[in-house]
C-alpha cells in the first residue's frame, strides 16, 4: 500500500511539472513563424494594459514621459488613454475614432495628436493586437530573432512620418511588449506595456464614453 501512495504521489508531483514545461515550450515559441502569432492572437478577445509613452528628441537632455491605459476588445475596438501629463483619450469602435483632450475646462473633442507618425500607429494598433503583421496594408513586415517585429512604410509618403518601427513580442503569447517607433534621426517614440490583462470583460461603454 506505501509503495501504490508514493507512486500515486510521485504522479501527482510528476503532472503539474510536466505541464509547466509544456506550457513553456509553447510559450517559447509561439512568435517563431506568422502562423504562430496569429494562432496566439486569435485566442484573445480583451487586453488591458498600462503603459509608458517615451519620447526621445535629440534637442531634449531627457526623453519627455506621459503615462496612460489601453482597452482592447477584438476586433478593432480600442480606447486609448493618457492620464498623465495632460489627459486625453482616443476612442476606436465599429469604424468611428474620436479623440477628446483635457484644455483645462473638461475633455474637448479634438482632432489634435502628438504627431503624425503617432496618430498612424494609434490607428495600426488594433490591427496588430489582432496578429494581423504580415498582411498590414500600410507596412511590410520582417520577423526576426528575438520575438522582434519590424515594420517598413509601403508608401514613400508615409517614410518621411515613419521610417521604421520595432515591436518586440512579450512571453506571454498574443502580448506586445514594447513598441519603438522612429520617425526620422532624431525623434523616437518608445512605448512600454506593463500589467496586461487578458480576457477579462471589457464593457461597450469603456468605446464610446470619455468618463
Amino acid at each position: 500500500m506505501k509503495r501504490n501512495g508514493i507512486a500515486v504521489n510521485r504522479r501527482r508531483k510528476i503532472g503539474p511539472i510536466i505541464l509547466l514545461w509544456v506550457t513553456g515550450c509553447l510559450c517559447i515559441g509561439w512568435a517563431d513563424t506568422w502562423e504562430g502569432i496569429r494562432g496566439a492572437t486569435g485566442t484573445i478577445q480583451t487586453i488591458r494594459a498600462d503603459f509608458v509613452q517615451e519620447k526621445h528628441l535629440s534637442i531634449l537632455s531627457k526623453p519627455f514621459i506621459s503615462k496612460g491605459v489601453f482597452y482592447y476588445q477584438a476586433p478593432d475596438s480600442l480606447r486609448w488613454e493618457y492620464t498623465s501629463p495632460v489627459r486625453s483619450i482616443l476612442l476606436m469602435h465599429k469604424g468611428k475614432t474620436r479623440r477628446y483632450t483635457d484644455t483645462g475646462k473638461g475633455l474637448i473633442e479634438s482632432s489634435r495628436m502628438d504627431s503624425q507618425g503617432m496618430q498612424m500607429v494609434l490607428q495600426e494598433i488594433a490591427l496588430w493586437l489582432g496578429g494581423h503583421f504580415s498582411d498590414d496594408p500600410a507596412f511590410d513586415a520582417a520577423l526576426k530573432e528575438g520575438r522582434r517585429i519590424v515594420l517598413t512604410p509601403k508608401e514613400k509618403g508615409f517614410s518621411k512620418m515613419i521610417q521604421h518601427i520595432d515591436l518586440m513580442l512579450s512571453d506571454t503569447p498574443g502580448i506586445i511588449k514594447s513598441v519603438e517607433i522612429y520617425e526620422d534621426e532624431s525623434s523616437v517614440t518608445r512605448l512600454l506595456f506593463k500589467n496586461a490583462e487578458i480576457n477579462e470583460e471589457i464593457k461597450e461603454a469603456v468605446f464610446l464614453e470619455i468618463s
